[in-house]
């Protein structure tokens, strides 16, 4: 027997309201018995859950049990990721491989080593025989991100020896998974265009001694012509990207899963699964969502009132999808700022002039500006609250024509590095499977024959 659409919809509404009828907390609940929800302290800190040698992430000092803001810190491997960059910058080089290095062995790497890893990553970029055309052509998706996930996990059938957790193993998965991601991810969107959108797709020979950067922008243009200030802006945000900590959502559940014993396909395929989330790697969409509206409802970009009206309604749900959210600001850990806002709204700026989108770079200079005033004014909340990379995220891959499609895989292409490096040091160092406690709100109840039960 089948269903019609309308008796479907009106079964699904009366189950909805049976699960209602017979779940739910009282909020106080999670306060009486002390419960640490999504695995924050009361003052917003995340629970301290393992060590790290990969990542700080610093936001703010404590001083007498307060929190005071603080300018924002991000190092990788103790190295500052603005040293990072200023190297890079300077030297008129691309950085994202040398920081993949960095991210996994724990050291930055020689001359000798890196042009090595280099070449390595470029042979390894190649799917493996068949995997495009089986794997991806017969089966787009309008979601990239769920392509990747997909292809990660169809990898494990490709692997000669999928489930064996050594470090040597761990270790050659993680490199291939950081070469092949990227070809994955521009394979998966020329699929995407012709199924979906009903435009051509191109597929292009790889340029095994190209950059990630560069490979990513030869891909996705028809005519594989790109500048190099425009790779190396890419460059930058992979840099950027790369790692943040074992704490964030989608690097703590490669942690959560390694922990099991499971194989790296499996804990890789669930991190993206976690970063597509407009929580977490989703949220530069949501910029550019937002800041689209905001363009079209704002007719004076150079008006701050006018501006600041907006926003306040965005945050009174009158605007924007209604979530009352500003996207793009606040942050679990950074106060006062995100080091990787700031250098991209740096690099933004320049970039900016050279594309003539210096209106659109000024309006959201303006948002970034007016915001924190304008939530403490509608909300009443003095919280201190900065641009978050985000926010400048979006808005720099528009500037490289970067279709929004990509944004967040491109997200995910980047961060693959330190997902793989905790990947390994959960494995090698956690020792113990994660499993936090869940405190149970059932009581006893007595089972009930289908004879004697009320509908």
């Amino acid at each position: 027997m089948t269903l019609d659409a309308v008796t479907l919809n009106n079964t699904l509404a009366e189950l909805c309201d049976e699960y209602r009828q017979h779940n739910g907390f009282n909020s106080q609940d999670y306060q009486t018995y002390g419960v640490k929800r999504g695995l924050r302290n009361p003052d917003g800190t995340g629970v301290m859950a393992g060590l790290t040698n990969i990542c700080n992430v610093h936001g703010f000092l404590v001083a007498d049990g307060e929190r005071i803001p603080d300018e924002g810190k991000l190092t990788y491997r103790g190295i500052n990721v603005n040293d990072i960059v200023e190297a890079c910058v300077k030297e008129n080089r691309f950085g994202f491989e040398e920081t993949a290095w960095l991210l996994l062995f724990g050291s930055l790497p020689t001359k000798e080593h890196l042009e090595h890893f280099k070449l390595t990553l470029g042979h390894m970029r190649e799917l493996p025989e068949n995997f495009a055309e089986d794997m991806i052509l017969k089966f787009p998706s309008r979601d990239i991100m769920n392509k990747l996930a997909r292809s990660v996990l169809v990898l494990y059938s490709f692997d000669p020896n999928p489930d064996d957790t050594s470090l040597g193993n761990i270790m050659r998965q993680s490199i291939q998974l950081i070469a092949s991601l990227p070809t994955i991810m521009t394979y998966a969107y020329q699929v995407k265009r012709r199924a979906f959108d009903k435009q051509s797709m191109f597929f292009h020979p790889i340029d095994l001694s190209l950059s990630t950067s560069e490979s990513i922008l030869r891909a996705l243009r028809p005519d594989m012509k790109f500048t190099d200030s425009e790779a190396k802006l890419l460059d930058l945000c992979m840099i950027l990207h790369a790692e943040h900590g074992g704490g964030n959502n989608s690097t703590f559940s490669t942690r959560v899963l390694s922990s099991s014993g499971t194989d790296t396909y499996s804990a890789i395929a669930a991190a993206i699964g976690s970063l597509k989330g407009p929580r977490h790697g989703g949220a530069n969409l949501r910029v550019r969502s937002m800041m689209e509206d905001l363009k079209a409802g704002v007719k004076d970009w150079t008006d701050e009132d006018e501006v600041a009206d907006y926003l306040a309604g965005i945050i009174r749900k009158e605007h924007g999808d209604g979530s009352g959210l500003i996207y793009g600001f606040g942050h679990a850990i950074y106060t006062l700022s995100d080091p990787r806002a700031v250098i991209l709204k740096k690099v933004a700026g320049k970039i900016a002039e050279e594309k003539n989108m210096v209106a659109e770079f000024n309006l959201y200079k303006t948002v970034e500006k007016l915001t924190p005033s304008v939530f403490e004014k509608v909300k009443g909340n003095s919280k201190v609250i900065c641009a978050n990379v985000d926010f400048y995220s979006g808005f720099v891959y528009d500037m490289l024509g970067i279709p929004s499609d990509l944004f967040t895989p491109l997200f995910a292409v980047s961060r693959i590095a330190g997902w793989c490096a905790h990947r390994i040091e959960e494995v090698t160092y956690g020792g113990r499977i994660i499993r936090p406690a869940y405190r149970s709100m059932v009581r006893s109840k007595k089972y009930t024959p289908i004879s004697e039960r009320n509908a």
